[in-house]
């Protein structure tokens, strides 16, 4: 340890050296050792997840879905800069993945099957653990409970030292609460967002400010991918899957003609709020199409109006309620509902 010459007007400086490193005693009090290993777990919650990826896939200007490998990328570099150690210092020792899920006989039956063993094979390859849960009827019950033990039994075997949350629910509170008392600081990436789809309706996305309040490290990271140094930084770049060049834009597009034969109906359309069942017979990229016997023309509905289930869980054939709400373009779906007992379930 060495001592600093003081004068009149600089005061006397401690510096020590560590790791063959010279430092103030002051930076040595903050950053007592930023050559030490930062062990990260990562927690996804599975269905915030796909919802967040899915907004910046169909409703944001980018139309790029979020990069697991360049979300981890991101977590890691971000999490030695908040903790004061050297970047190659952080390292994810343990990553989960929940979500609930259907059946290989469902999946395979509404198409879906190989879209996801490729996202499996991507977070297989990312050395993601998944814990799937499975959905009975349309909804996933008892994930985020299960999130939570899981994290909370790693965090007591004292297998890390950072837990990050990629989650946005304050049932999520308990579990940070407990995190804190053991001395597992906390951070989480959330994102704050509204948009009008293309049909018209107005849609908002708000992380829990309570959530938020209790973590050690909250992240806006809508303020970082969209911010104005996004565009230049590469490890925001790499937040994004670079997009797939056969997928073009779909605005503007008119709804499919009526299926042949279909009969022009006698009497007007029912009130609109009138509960409604139909078939989708249409899925595009981020919208699809109802076929019902109340309207001549298939009713036109967007991704976010999904309800119970995520967009990319539809198949074409699947019996469905909704409602319906006039717009400028014309008649919309809205609250659409797989049946229960649908074949294509």
């Amino acid at each position: 340890m060495a001592l600093g010459q003081g004068t009149a007007n600089k005061p006397l400086t401690t510096v020590i050296h560590i790791n063959g490193k010279t430092m103030t005693m002051n930076d040595a009090i903050h950053n007592p050792n930023p050559s030490r290993c930062l062990r990260i777990g990562v927690f996804y919650d599975g269905g915030f997840f796909h919802h967040i990826s899915n907004y910046y896939r169909y409703s944001h200007p980018r139309r790029q879905r979020i990069s697991v490998p360049g979300l981890h990328e991101f977590i890691r570099v971000h999490a030695a800069e908040c903790e004061g150690v050297e970047a190659s210092c952080a390292h994810i020792v343990e990553s989960h993945f929940f979500r609930g899920r259907f059946s290989a006989q469902q999946t395979l039956a509404r198409d879906k099957l190989y879209t996801e063993r490729l996202f499996d094979d991507v977070l297989m390859n990312e050395n993601v653990t998944t814990h799937y849960r499975s959905i009975q009827g349309n909804s996933e019950t008892g994930v985020d409970v299960w999130l939570s033990l899981e994290a909370l039994d790693i965090a007591m075997r004292g297998r890390i030292d950072l837990a990050v949350l990629v989650a946005g629910d304050s049932d999520f509170v308990p579990l940070v609460m407990k995190l804190n008392s053991l001395g597992v600081r906390v951070m989480l990436l959330g994102w704050n967002f509204d948009y009008t789809d293309d049909a018209g309706s107005y849609h908002q996305t708000t992380t829990s400010i309570r959530l938020m309040g209790e973590v050690t490290y909250p992240v806006a990271m809508h303020e970082i991918m969209d911010g104005t140094e996004s565009s230049r930084d590469p490890i925001v770049r790499g937040l994004f899957v670079e997009p797939s060049p056969t997928v073009g834009p779909h605005e503007g597009l008119g709804a499919p003609s009526p299926a042949a034969g279909a009969a022009v109906p006698a009497v007007p359309p029912p009130p609109f709020g009138t509960p409604l069942k139909g078939v989708v017979c249409t899925l595009k990229e981020g919208f699809g199409f109802i076929r019902c016997p109340e309207y001549p023309n298939n009713v036109f509905f967007h991704f976010s109006a999904v309800v119970g289930r995520e967009f990319e869980d539809l198949n074409e054939g699947d019996a469905v309620s909704f409602t319906v709400e006039q717009r400028d373009k014309g008649p919309v779906a809205k609250d659409v509902t797989v049946e229960e007992g649908s074949e294509n379930n």
